[in-house]
């Protein structure tokens, strides 16, 4: 009697007491037999609706902030689902989206809508153009190509009229700067983390997508993998030019493989052209001391035959890929020295074979000693006609087209300026170039972006002015 009394009296009050006192009634009721008066009771009463969850719009994501957060934590996190290159970029983005946020630090339990959410990784194709293709570019380091700054340096080209530019994939250290897996590498700092999404940015702008790979001067490779390096012929250990541990063999097949293997994920993701630079044997230290393994097995080769051989195995394997294929040579091989042809291997008959493009290096500033000249460096106009002649002569029976390195950097000249570079680029022109490839090591384009839209105004004069290609016309983005 005292128990059905009690639960009459907690029925009788339920809804007075309301959903709070129902709620410890159950609740104790479960561990007791109920009555059928207070199954009825409960029956009665209605349970509360469930929320709906918020769902984030199209293209975004929906984040809970917790203790810690700042702005660029949360950029980072979300970096690699996105559309941006940089986490300052998205981060940028966040604050843009989010009126509430103010400062670094983001308070515990807010609700942060992402935007530029990827419904999947982007996936980019190459875009194939005729290798006569006027390509007019800057060069940018593989530290620098994926920053600020860079996507600001690539921004600034196109609106002064470029439309090309050359990143380092693999640098002469052998700093490789995209994600890459091979048995000779181990875990390395990627700089460019993504890179279908950064060529999918370069063809937004407009822009040639050029991928360099610094080949068998290879630092990194050689101190990790010295059974790789050149061998001295006194000791039997690596060989060292000027005192350094720099250089792989390149006549070893392993090492070609590897440089070859590299240039695949790139021809895969949507660079348009490989550019291999230091395709060569080393040219400094004690040349009698080296020793390659080309000269055993096979003793009756030179360099020029290893280097041969190995550009056509590359061109082969990369040319299907619809990609061009390009080599920067040494400036000086246009004088077809011996000396220099044996040092080198540069055979620049044969390599023009096994290429679409050859990008010579003539920086005025390089030509020391040469033609009787003191200061080569303040004479662009003699050394790039006379390269040019040269080059083109020497390549007259292949169907390589020739786009020279051209020198942005004040080295060994006092005339350096927007001048210097307009007398480069129309000399290059008027001597049968087609398009030109700016060189800073810094990356500092400033005489170039001063001198570009005077040359771009002179129609046809110094370049002829070929857009990008009609395929990317409309996916040129708004600057960010």
């Amino acid at each position: 009697m005292r128990r059905q009394g009690m639960n009459l009296f907690l029925v009788l009050g339920a809804g007075a007491i309301g959903l709070g006192a129902l709620h410890l009634r159950t609740v104790k009721a479960a561990a007791e037999p109920q009555s059928a008066q207070l199954i009825a009771a409960k029956a009665t009463i209605p349970s509360a609706p469930a929320a709906s969850p918020k769902l984030p719009a199209p293209g975004t994501a929906l984040y809970e902030t917790h203790r810690g957060d700042t702005v660029i934590s949360v950029a980072r996190h979300y970096l690699s689902q996105s559309s941006y290159l940089t986490s300052s970029e998205l981060a940028q983005a966040l604050r843009a989206a989010n009126s509430e946020i103010h400062g670094t630090f983001l308070k515990a339990g807010q609700e942060l809508t992402i935007p530029g959410i990827l419904d999947a990784p982007i996936v980019e194709k190459s875009v194939a153009v005729p290798k006569d293709f006027e390509v007019r570019a800057i060069y940018l380091t593989g530290l620098i190509a994926g920053s600020d700054r860079g996507i600001k340096i690539v921004q600034r080209w196109r609106e002064t009229g470029g439309n090309a530019v050359v990143f380092d994939i693999k640098d002469s250290d052998g700093t490789v700067n995209i994600p890459f897996e091979h048995p000779l590498i181990g875990a390395h700092k990627t700089y460019i983390r993504d890179l279908p999404k950064y060529t999918h940015f370069l063809h937004s702008q407009g822009m040639h997508a050029i991928a360099r790979i610094a080949m068998f001067r290879d630092e990194r490779l050689v101190v990790s993998h010295p059974e790789l390096a050149v061998k001295s012929k006194k000791t039997g250990q690596p060989w060292r030019e000027n005192g350094k541990l720099v250089w792989t063999d390149p006549s070893r097949a392993e090492v070609q493989e590897y440089d070859i293997a590299l240039a695949q994920p790139a021809a895969d993701t949507g660079a348009d052209e490989i550019q291999f630079d230091y395709v060569r044997f080393p040219a400094e230290g004690d040349q009698k001391d080296a020793s390659f393994v080309f000269q055993k097995s096979h003793p009756e080769w030179q360099r020029y035959d290893v280097i041969a051989d190995f550009l056509r195995r590359a061109y082969t394997s990369l040319h299907p890929k619809g990609v061009l294929l390009s080599l920067d040579v040494f400036g000086i091989m246009a004088w077809q020295r011996p000396v220099d042809l044996a040092h080198t291997g540069q055979d620049i008959v044969r390599m023009a074979k096994y290429c679409d493009v050859l990008s010579p290096m003539i920086y005025p500033s390089h030509f020391f000693g040469m033609d009787g000249i003191a200061r080569p460096g303040d004479e662009p106009e003699h050394f790039i006609g006379e390269s040019m002649d040269r080059f083109e002569k020497i390549t007259a029976g292949s169907s390589a087209v020739i786009r020279p390195w051209l020198q942005a950097f004040a080295w060994r000249t006092k005339t350096y300026s927007p001048k210097y570079i307009e007398v480069q680029v129309l000399t290059a022109k008027n001597k049968g170039g087609v398009g030109f490839l700016f060189w800073n090591a810094n990356n500092d384009y400033g005489k170039p972006y001063a001198a570009m839209p005077e040359m771009k105004a002179a129609k046809g004069q110094y370049f002829r002015g070929d857009e990008m290609p009609a395929v990317l016309k409309a996916q040129v983005e708004l600057p960010r």
